[in-house]
């Protein structure tokens, strides 16, 4: 497999795809909704370790990911945060406190068509790999949750127990397709024969080293590719969030926008969900009103409004 190319476009490599022998999966945005680091700020509040002014940025950080994505910069800014923030705790109490509350922080974020996919590819004899950029202390019981055996994280320098201020090993970027390539090579896999999913557009190397790449509820920037790469793309929705409605509501004017300037629909630019709850980006009929648009964008300012209101609320109660 030659190494990542940026070109701007390439074959499509998942027409008439057989089983893949490795499915690599990111976590965030691809298996549950929101970033698995920031879903734990209140746990780690209540246990002193932050305090609620770094959990109400928390709150806005998740919005503007799930809104805007991440682009190299907004993940640098997060991870030179998180390397001081945590600098000095202890790991055995973050393992305690994420233990204690995973189930009722992670357990409602889970897309169910996510484990409908592992299921799937479990099925296909296929050996079902989590890559992460969060913090292995956070991975690691998620993957147990989600039935992984498998899986990377990114890996923080420990003395006597406790964060030291550094990273080992950085799971991002192309640091996830340095994984994949070594996770192959042990398993004797080739990466032509391999899938993988994630949402963001810094995971482009590892969707450009395998030979069937697939994008889950997208950013702008990756959407865009798959669509000139006729990658699938896979909208997945928690049926009681609204949230997640909202977004999948302005992904699919995006789609409908994009389509209209190029006269016909985009090229291999959904596959709809299983299930009754499917929020496949092409479940819903044309948008044919463009003030539907500006309903989107207010929909969206209000779910900013909410959600900063909802972390102020709990944070004045907990007083």
């Amino acid at each position: 497999m030659p190494e990542t190319s940026r070109a701007p476009a390439a074959p499509d490599r998942t027409a008439g795809a057989t089983a893949p022998q490795a499915v690599f999966l990111d976590l965030d945005n691809t298996i549950i909704a929101g970033s698995s680091a920031l879903a734990f700020a209140r746990p780690f509040a209540r246990a002193g370790l932050i305090d609620r002014a770094t959990v109400l940025r928390g709150a806005w950080t998740q919005l503007l990911l799930v809104l805007a994505g991440a682009d190299a910069s907004t993940m640098d800014t997060l991870r030179r945060r998180m390397v001081l923030i945590c600098k000095g705790w202890e790991v055995a109490r973050v393992r305690t406190i994420v233990a204690e509350t995973l189930q009722e922080i992670i357990g409602p974020l889970v897309y169910p068509e996510a484990l409908r996919l592992i299921e799937h590819h479990r099925r296909q004899a296929a050996e079902i790999v989590l890559l992460s950029a969060s913090g292995l202390e956070v991975v690691e019981p998620i993957a147990e949750l989600v039935g992984i055996e498998r899986f990377r994280a990114t890996r923080m320098h420990v003395v006597d127990d406790r964060y030291a201020g550094e990273i080992e090993f950085y799971c991002y970027g192309e640091g996830k397709a340095v994984a994949a390539r070594e996770i192959a090579e042990e398993l004797g896999f080739d990466l032509a024969h391999c899938a993988a999913y994630t949402d963001s557009i810094t995971d482009l190397p590892l969707l450009e080293a395998v030979g069937q790449p697939s994008v889950v509820n997208p950013d702008r920037e990756l959407r865009a590719i798959a669509r000139e790469r006729g990658w699938p793309v896979l909208a997945f929705v928690r049926a009681a969030s609204r949230r997640d409605r909202l977004f999948r509501m302005r992904d699919r004017l995006s789609d409908r926008f994009a389509a209209g300037a190029r006269g016909g629909a985009p090229a291999g630019s959904a596959i709809e969900a299983e299930g009754p709850d499917a929020g496949g980006v092409g479940a819903a009929g044309p948008w044919r009103d463009p003030a539907m648009l500006g309903a989107a964008a207010v929909g969206g300012v209000l779910a900013a409004l909410l959600a900063g209101a909802a972390v102020t609320r709990s944070a004045r109660g907990s007083r």
